[in-house]
């Protein structure tokens, strides 16, 4: 079936996205006066003037230094025949988020990844992060996950711990300490053993933190996250394998690292099937 005109996407937009969190857009046509950006949820509003590029085209920049707030932002056309309008995806040029290692000395972590949307639109996905834990490789073994991260924004202290919290249940939280590996580079390896123990009855999902003072300092937490590349929702792209643990008191589980809808890393714990 052809659609009709009111529901196609006739305004087509291309985005390059810069290391530093900079935003380049270029339209397909002239039409529309700008664009605006809008957070699902909040209601904020960013809007962009288009000017004409070089190559003739309508052109706006976000720059590094624009708040763009954390969460998805869909992008609108502004001041066209049709009014605000959603548009289409063109070209999305996100080479130079791939590999992206941010200054060591970085107090704040920005990083915005533009993607298709599900129903074929266009949008942003925005972090801003201080301070950040990047994490790095994860290493998948039977009974424990060991994790390697870097610390951007706060310093790395001797009784670091990354803290393992049973979301929805505040103060069940179990912790290992982190190995240093210099340049507020860790690792730390949590075994799923005291998870499953700690989980009760049913699915328990844990959120993993690192605690840079440690536990004793009650500095606040940093989320271990992974955000710097040019994935903009990695859930369903890395895919861990499970693996069966216990608690050595009866309680058995099978426990499965993965990144959450925001990128976040955590570790469900399921039990037994039948």
């Amino acid at each position: 079936m052809t659609g009709t005109s009111e529901d196609r996407l006739p305004y087509a937009v291309d985005c390059t996205a810069d290391g530093d969190g900079t935003l380049g857009f270029a339209a397909a046509e002239a039409g529309p006066t700008g664009l605006v950006l809008k957070r699902r949820k909040s209601g904020d509003r960013v809007r962009l003037a288009f000017t004409e590029s070089p190559d003739g085209r309508p052109a706006a920049v976000l720059d590094t230094a624009a708040e763009l707030g954390e969460g998805r932002w869909d992008v609108f056309t502004e001041g066209g025949p049709a009014g605000e309008q959603r548009v289409a995806p063109g070209l999305r040029d996100l080479r130079k988020l791939i590999g992206r290692v941010p200054e060591p000395a970085a107090t704040t972590v920005v990083a915005r990844v533009p993607y298709r949307t599900a129903d074929g639109t266009l949008a942003v996905r925005s972090w801003s992060r201080s301070p950040h834990v990047e994490a790095g490789e994860l290493t998948v073994r039977a009974g424990a996950l060991t994790v390697r991260g870097q610390l951007y924004g706060a310093e790395l202290g001797p009784d670091a711990v990354v803290e393992a919290r049973l979301r929805g249940t505040p103060g069940q939280v179990h912790r290992e300490a982190v190995r240093p590996g210099g340049d507020a580079t860790f690792s730390c390896t949590l075994p799923y053993g005291p998870l499953a123990g700690g989980a009760g009855e049913g699915t328990g999902l844990w959120d993993l933190w690192l605690l840079p003072e440690g536990a004793e300092a009650g500095g606040p937490g940093v989320r271990i996250s992974r955000i710097l590349d040019d994935l903009a929702d990695r859930k369903s792209v890395f895919v861990y394998p499970g693996s069966p643990c216990g608690d050595g008191a009866g309680r058995a589980a099978t426990a499965t690292p993965y990144y959450t809808v925001d990128n976040d890393l955590s570790v469900r714990l399921d039990p037994p099937k039948g």
